[in-house]
């Protein structure tokens, strides 16, 4: 079976390891025999950034990581076993930004990354070459491979008036505060989907949508020109996972960005902004996955209730499997 998983960061990550798990795979690492299954992942970059001269692909190298054992599993990002001497080098010289941390483990993929991006390879093929080393047993896939960068309008907390901070500043910096005004994917409208996450997603069997956020992951993945339109046209159902559970985040500061575009904390409200692929011009969904005990009428899209909490990756996998029953591809996983 052809799987194509729509994913931000961590909560992406971890929702790629009960795919695998799902689909009988080891959910790290590649498996010692090839299973007859392709999972590939469209993997959002408005969240990527440069800092101190290197590229940095936070959500992409959360994939890797966590899917070829990486990961600092305590914090859901960065590499396990870290050292942070560059780091606090650069902050007795006073190196701004000082509120972005990069592990001395972590600085040798950027290192790679943007050695790579100045000799002219794009970010797809840069990617693979990483994915090579850790061999996550999924196609991580760019959504583009022009630049795209989230940037969030702020009312200035130092200056008391309206400025645009890239989206990690919003986040990491001021942990999503103050509230934001606008949230732009910068380069979006300019950039064109890459030609492999088009391809996955026209030859898919399933298309998933992972609880990442709805707004600066998924969202910005449906901003490049051409990727909403090949979702809509694929032959392959498309079901979604909602990202909040009892009007709260499944993880994250998710909330904080429904509200800066209007859109209530709620499966039911971030299942109509996704929109149903039958009644909607722009929708998306056949398919919603709420958790139990959530209510949500999205006209045109089938929804179900099951435990959506990843609690671990047994967890994650049963709901996978809620979404391909959903889909009508329950047998492949009996």
């Amino acid at each position: 079976m052809k799987v194509v998983v729509l994913v931000g960061g961590v909560g992406g990550a971890r929702f790629l390891l009960g795919v695998k798990a799902a689909l009988g795979l080891p959910a790290v690492g590649e498996p010692e025999q090839p299973a007859g299954h392709e999972i590939s992942a469209v993997v959002n970059v408005g969240d990527d950034v440069w800092m101190h001269g290197l590229r940095v692909c936070p959500d992409l190298d959360t994939c890797m990581y966590t899917l070829g054992d990486g990961i600092d599993s305590a914090k859901g990002w960065g590499r396990v076993d870290e050292t942070w001497s560059v780091r606090e080098e650069l902050a007795a010289y006073g190196a701004e930004p000082t509120w972005f941390g990069l592990g001395d483990r972590d600085i040798a993929t950027h290192l790679v990354r943007s050695r790579m991006l100045r000799a002219g390879y794009s970010l797809s093929e840069v990617t693979e070459a990483l994915c090579d080393r850790w061999k996550p047993g999924v196609r991580l896939l760019p959504v583009t491979d022009d630049r795209v960068e989230t940037h969030v309008a702020i009312e200035d907390p130092d200056e008391q008036r309206p400025r645009a901070v890239h989206f990690q500043e919003w986040w990491v910096r001021h942990r999503a505060e103050p509230a934001a005004r606008a949230i732009v994917p910068v380069g979006a409208e300019e950039a064109t989907p890459a030609p492999a996450a088009l391809d996955a997603v026209a030859r898919a069997d399933v298309v998933l949508l992972a609880p990442s956020n709805p707004v600066v992951s998924i969202g910005t993945l449906l901003a490049v020109p051409g990727f909403r339109a090949a979702l809509r046209e694929t032959s392959a159902p498309v079901v979604g996972v909602s990202p909040i559970i009892g009007g709260k985040p499944l993880r994250g500061m998710a909330d904080a960005c429904l509200a800066a575009i209007g859109v209530d904390t709620t499966a039911e409200a971030v299942g109509r902004h996704y929109g149903s692929r039958s009644r909607d011009a722009e929708g998306i969904l056949d398919g919603w996955l709420v958790h139990t005990g959530d209510d949500a009428d999205v006209p045109g899209v089938d929804v179900r209730a099951v435990p959506l909490l990843m609690s671990d990756v047994d967890a994650t996998a049963a709901m996978v499997r809620a979404a391909f029953d959903l889909a009508g591809l329950g047998e492949v996983t009996r």
